[in-house]
Formats: structure tokens, sequence, C-alpha cells
């Protein structure tokens, strides 16, 4: 089933300027006084961090997988929304990223050892924080490289979750590169850097954490919302993640042809949210996911960039919308 929805690209200033304030008033006292913050034992003791809030009246539980490079304090706002729509809300970073513990000497490089380290860590955080607190079968919310993991996750334990909500997938990277050449290359870095460092290297054209300018930016046509997730990057260094290293590369190329060779295993409902203007992942992949999945209701935003949870408001309202009604709706 495919849904499409079309938007005129506009400024909606009125609407953007009282972000500052909800941010200010609602959003940051909520995360302090509400949310729980705390760390386990990932794979290897790699300490994981983890955030939630617990709903007392709570409608479900909501679980987030989280995208390259971010972390759980980008997701204040969208915790906030669901936590009012009635939802106790979990979220963890991945290893190597935001709060989470690094596994090479610089701590900005893009680095994991591979993409099944990350299914045990969230296994780890579902069997100990998301079921003991979730008086029902939880649902899985998960954007870009998150829904990566979200897909192994649910080829390897496909009963923990009720349904899955993908946003912008990574099932291809842009620019689409054949699987022969892309692996071909990156075998080659790796030898070199092999033979040549006992450190991961940088993948080329990659490196440290660098900015752009929100007028230069790919991801939101949001500038506030740009400005506060880059203000919370500023304000906490230790987030900060630059590019990926050849290895992550490597593993993530192993993991989306994993995932599209067992997308049939995926028996769980799904929503895909697909951003029209997304110049990171590849929808193409996307396209031919939805194909293979069993039970995929498929959205596509014309207008839309890849951060879709940071989307200007009309967008990113519609997305909440279609997660709602989605999750509310009996299978």
């Amino acid at each position: 089933m495919i849904a499409t929805r079309k938007y005129d690209i506009v400024e909606l200033k009125e609407t953007e300027s009282l972000l500052d304030t909800r941010f200010q008033q609602y959003i940051e006292p909520f995360w302090r006084e509400q949310v729980v913050n705390g760390y386990f034992s990932g794979k290897d003791n790699i300490q994981i961090a983890y955030a939630f809030v617990l709903h007392p009246n709570a409608r479900g539980s909501i679980a987030i997988s989280s995208g390259r490079i971010e972390t759980l304090l980008k997701y204040k706002e969208l915790i906030f929304n669901l936590y009012n729509a009635g939802y106790s809300v979990f979220i963890h970073d991945h290893r190597g990223q935001g709060l989470s513990g690094r596994m090479t000497a610089n701590t900005q490089q893009g680095y994991v050892a591979s993409f099944d380290d990350y299914v045990s860590d969230f296994k780890i955080f579902f069997d100990r924080v998301i079921a003991p607190k979730s008086a029902t079968k939880p649902i899985l919310i998960s954007h870009s490289m998150g829904a990566a993991i979200a897909s192994l996750y649910l080829i390897k334990h496909p009963d923990d979750f009720e349904k899955c909500v993908m946003s912008a997938p990574m099932f291809g990277i842009r620019p689409a590169l054949p699987n022969v050449i892309a692996y071909a290359l990156l075998s080659f870095h790796m030898l070199c850097n092999k033979a040549l460092s006992k450190e991961p290297w940088y993948f080329l054209g990659q490196g440290d954490y660098m900015p752009a300018d929100f007028n230069k930016n790919v991801l939101t046509r949001s500038e506030t919302r740009y400005k506060v997730f880059r203000a919370e990057y500023e304000e906490n260094p230790s987030i900060k993640l630059g590019g990926v290293t050849s290895k992550w590369l490597f593993e993530a190329y192993r993991a989306m042809s994993l995932i599209y060779q067992n997308a049939d295993s995926i028996v769980s409902p799904v929503l895909l949210l697909q951003a029209g203007d997304d110049k990171v992942v590849d929808n193409c992949r996307q396209d031919k996911m939805v194909a293979k999945l069993p039970n995929c209701k498929h959205v596509y935003l014309e207008n839309a960039r890849h951060e879709l949870f940071m989307e200007l408001e009309e967008t990113r309202d519609e997305c909440l919308r279609e997660i709602l009604t989605f999750i509310e709706t009996n299978p």
C-alpha cells in the first residue's frame, strides 16, 4: 500500500520561531525532571547509554533505534511528543556514538566490528530495561542506520516487537555503488590499513566532526531544529562523531545485503516513511525492500529531507500522525 503526500516548500516562519520557546519552556524541563538516564554493559563490556520515561497511564511502550552519529539527546522532542501521546519511551545510544563507549583511539571515528554487535546491545537493552517495564509488547521506531539495525533485530528476534516504523531506512547508501565495486574498494582500503596501521582508518574523503552551515545541509529544511541539534553537540563535545571508517562501511554493506536477502523474515507490520528529497540513503533500495516485506505500508513524503523527525512542522506532523495511526490500528 502506498500513500503519497505532496508538500510545497514553505518557510513556516511563525511556527519555526516558536520552536525555541517550546524547547526551553517544555521539552528541556521534561527531560530534566522526568526522563531517567543510565548505562548498561553491552557486548564485550562496552558501556551503552540509555534513557527512558514511563507514562503513568501508558497506552503502550515505544523503543527508538537512532541513526548514525546520533544520540539520545537529539531525540528529546520526539520522546516528548510520544510521551504526550500516552506512551512510555525507551532509547539507547548505539556503541561507538552518542554517550556510549567507543572502540577506537580517535573517538570521532564511525566504527563497528560488526552490525551484529549493535543487535546484541539492543537485545540486552530489551531484556533488561524495556521488557520488564512494558505491560504490552513494545513498538519499535527506527531511523536510517537505526532502521537497518531494527531490521537485523527483527530477523533475529521476531517476537520482541509488535510493529516497526522505519524512517528513511538505510537499505542502501548514496552514492549507490554496485556491491562488487564497493566490496573491492573497501577490501583494498582495509588491506592497506591493516598493513600500515593498528588503528582503523577513515574511508576516503571522511574525517573528524565538522558541522555544515544550515544552507549547505542535506538533512532538514527546519533551520531551528538544525541549530538545536548542532547546539547539543557543542554543549556535549564527547558526543561528536565524524565520518565512517572503511571497516564500518564494509560492515554496513554486509548488513544491508543480509537484510535484503532475509526481508521476507520480517513478519511484523512495518510503516516505511520515505523522504522524497533524501540525499543520504538510496530510495531505490527502499522501494525494492517495500516489494519484499510481507506486511509494509509505504508513505512517500515528496519534499522531505533525510531527517524526518527534525523536518519543518508540516512534514514532521504528518509523520507523527502516520506513526500514531499505524501504532493504534489493530493488526
